[in-house]
């Protein structure tokens, strides 16, 4: 299945597993990827961005990994932060069922992946990481990023990686015109990412 169908909510096909590497703070992680799903034969790009800002995960609090793929976000917070209690959503079955076996190959306790409809209504964020879905068109990615970005805490913060050839720069003045609320920056510029941070400040009454 080409990659441009990872956003579909059950991949077609037996899915076909990859083992995947990659080292994270002081810790070398492995784990399973699986055709149908995002980034299905190695780590992608923007991931590996996101994930050099180890020594920025949360060590407490709640944490959302949006769109968490096979798990390479969550897992490794939840694995380098044990204190953290980590959700990961995303819309495809196949990639929530490998995440959650893939933590529990780790031995990760910490670290929930769920479809959106099971993801608890009532849950606010203390952060958000996140690999955003750019591929699945403007206008569905902007009301994925304004529902979850909208159940981020007081004072709690979004990182976001977008390539800059893929609309990094008008995602960004898009968010900061989204909620006054919000305070929108660039967090990293490196090899044609950005990665966005959103810190949800609610102005004084």
């Amino acid at each position: 299945m080409p990659q441009d169908h990872y956003f579909s909510s059950n991949p077609s096909g037996d899915a076909k597993l990859r083992s995947v590497s990659f080292r994270v703070g002081d810790q070398d992680l492995t784990l399973n990827a699986a055709t149908g799903t995002f980034s299905s034969g190695k780590l992608d790009k923007g991931t590996a961005v996101l994930l050099k800002l180890a020594d920025r995960f949360p060590a407490s609090g709640r944490v959302l990994d949006l769109g968490c793929g096979w798990g390479p976000i969550g897992i490794s917070i939840a694995k380098l932060q044990p204190n953290a209690e980590v959700w990961a959503v995303d819309i495809n079955s196949r990639s929530v069922e490998l995440a959650n076996q893939n933590s529990k190959d780790l031995a990760v306790e910490n670290f929930t992946a769920v479809t959106p409809e099971n993801l608890p209504s009532d849950l606010k964020f203390n952060e958000i990481w996140s690999n955003p879905p750019i591929r699945i068109g403007k206008q569905a990615l902007h009301e994925l990023l304004t529902t979850y970005l909208g159940r981020l805490s007081e004072s709690g913060r979004a990182l976001l990686v977008v390539q800059k050839q893929l609309g990094a720069e008008s995602l960004l003045s898009w968010l900061a015109d989204q909620n006054s609320n919000w305070n929108v920056s660039r967090a990293v510029n490196e090899k044609g990412y950005r990665v966005i941070e959103v810190v949800n400040s609610p102005k004084s009454p």
